[in-house]
């Protein structure tokens, strides 16, 4: 006999809520005209990110293994994790909503009249908006899911939008559609890999859950080959979303050739659900076989810290320089993995919404700098640009400090917790490894700043444009969140350190 799938809807609200208005934001490009289309779908959008948000934080207090029949587990851990997503995706959509990023293009060309004219009309793809939330949705789903099966949906729901969203760039559209293609292709090949290591877990195990792999690993003592395979397969699958090296090629093409809104969205929460992920399947699943998995995840870590601060150093368009940039913080971040302690997990939640809010604000001032061609993202035309826009400038310098990790900016608490937990665990040689990184990258950032504010201008047609409304909002409130967040950290690693606990 077949039953109906008992399920706990209040617990699972924050994501249905993302869901249905993602599909009437399809009814919406559907059957509502044209002029009214964008202020319907903003207004949905916001209005579904603030009410999940709010449904959210009613059950904060609340955990579940069973609220979709095993699928899903409600934890502390994870309720922060979707916080910090649904806050992030509401600053975002602020700079995605801007009209004059995304106009209809038809297929003008570039510098055409035809193009020309729908930029002038400021006709915006409305289509945006319910990709957006398909992408939330399975960011949130991805945290959060307790079985591989779930796991790699929730994966592809928010890979697909993304892969989308990356292609829609006004102006540069060849460079664009090329990132987006690259990014589907070796998206496909990273998702191949994962379900390669979920069948040799599943073979070991019998079970797709991720606590049954665990009470199987611990078992069998972690003395089983399949075991080693299956956490090196599954590793590629998640490593990717994460831009580790050597999976991170796809990064500077993408984060270039994307829409800079979708750029900092996708920088983002994509980053916050990728490691929730991983943080999940490490500390769950595979605590029981730390010996066997550690050497490998130190090594891609310090890899791609010192891979991603080096190269950065050469990069002469600021869009991939801040590609490089993640993924030196990627490599950062997986020193929270390798601690395995709850200090560890409190750190790498507070690291990634710290780094979310200031790649969000920090792309949003990027799309603010352009020349008659559209936005400027060539170092070499930033030269002066302190002394045309001081205010602009120096908000991108104080995020740059952030990025760096200098005192008294959020990116130093994080990077001071997250070492400081990997220490505790006696991995002093990643901690060495990360605090020379950080020395390293501390120079391209610092180039910048120096750059922007001890040099003469020398070009006359790079200007900043004054921002809309909605940019203002959401430059202003990321920045001063990044502010908040080194002057008064404890509000959010407090709260951190409180939610830092997984439901095995």
């Amino acid at each position: 006999m077949l039953t109906a799938p008992q399920l706990t809807y209040s617990l699972l609200a924050p994501m249905m809520i993302i869901f249905g208005a993602a599909v009437i934001g399809v009814l919406v490009e559907a059957f509502v005209g044209k002029a009214r289309r964008a202020a319907i779908q903003l207004t949905l959008t916001l209005g579904a990110l603030t009410l999940a948000l709010l449904q959210l934080w009613s059950i904060r207090d609340k955990f579940s293994t069973t609220a979709a029949v095993g699928a899903v587990v409600i934890d502390r851990a994870g309720i922060f994790l979707q916080g910090s997503i649904l806050i992030l995706a509401i600053v975002a959509v602020l700079l995605v909503a801007d009209q004059d990023n995304f106009v209809s293009k038809a297929s003008a060309i570039p510098g055409s009249a035809e193009e020309a004219e729908s930029i002038k009309t400021g006709d915006q793809q409305t289509e945006i908006f319910p990709l957006f939330l398909f992408a939330v949705v399975g960011m949130m789903l991805f945290p959060v899911s307790n079985d591989l099966l779930t796991l790699f949906v929730a994966l592809e729901v928010f890979s697909l939008p993304l892969y989308l969203l990356a292609g829609l760039s006004r102006r540069r559209r060849l460079l664009s559609q090329e990132a987006a293609l690259k990014y589907f292709l070796l998206g496909a090949y990273s998702s191949a890999f994962f379900l390669f290591g979920a069948a040799f877990l599943y073979g070991f195990s019998g079970t797709l859950s991720i606590s049954g792999i665990a009470q199987a690993v611990e078992a069998a003592a972690g003395n089983n080959i399949f075991v080693l395979l299956g956490i090196v397969f599954i590793s590629v699958g998640l490593l990717f979303k994460i831009s580790a090296v050597p999976f991170h090629s796809w990064t500077p093409d993408v984060y270039q050739g994307a829409p800079t809104p979708i750029t900092g969205f996708m920088a983002a929460c994509t980053k916050v659900a990728a490691f929730g992920a991983i943080l999940r399947m490490f500390y769950v699943g595979f605590a029981d076989v730390y010996t066997e998995w550690r050497p490998i995840i130190t090594t891609i870590a310090v890899i791609t810290m010192i891979f991603g601060s080096v190269v950065a150093i050469a990069q002469r368009d600021i869009k991939r320089m801040l590609a490089y940039s993640s993924i030196a913080h990627a490599g950062f971040l997986l020193t929270g993995i390798v601690a395995l302690n709850k200090d560890g997990l409190a750190a790498s939640l507070f690291y990634l919404f710290a780094y979310g809010m200031a790649t969000i604000a920090a792309f949003g001032i990027i799309s603010l700098v352009r020349n008659s061609a559209g936005e400027v993202t060539d170092l070499n035309q930033w030269v002066g640009l302190g002394k045309r826009s001081p205010l602009i400038a120096g908000a991108f310098a104080f995020l740059l400090l952030t990025f760096a990790g200098i005192p008294l900016t959020g990116g130093f608490v994080g990077k001071f917790a997250i070492f400081s937990a990997a220490y505790q665990s006696g991995n002093i040689g990643v901690v060495v490894v990360g605090v020379l990184s950080s020395a390293i990258a501390a120079f391209f950032y610092i180039r910048v700043i120096i750059m922007m504010f001890f040099s003469d201008p020398q070009n006359d047609s790079v200007s900043i444009i004054i921002p809309t409304v909605k940019s203002q909002i959401a430059i202003s409130t990321a920045t001063i969140t990044s502010v908040a967040l080194g002057i008064a950290p404890s509000l959010v690693l407090n709260t951190a350190t409180s939610f830092a606990n997984f439901i095995k």
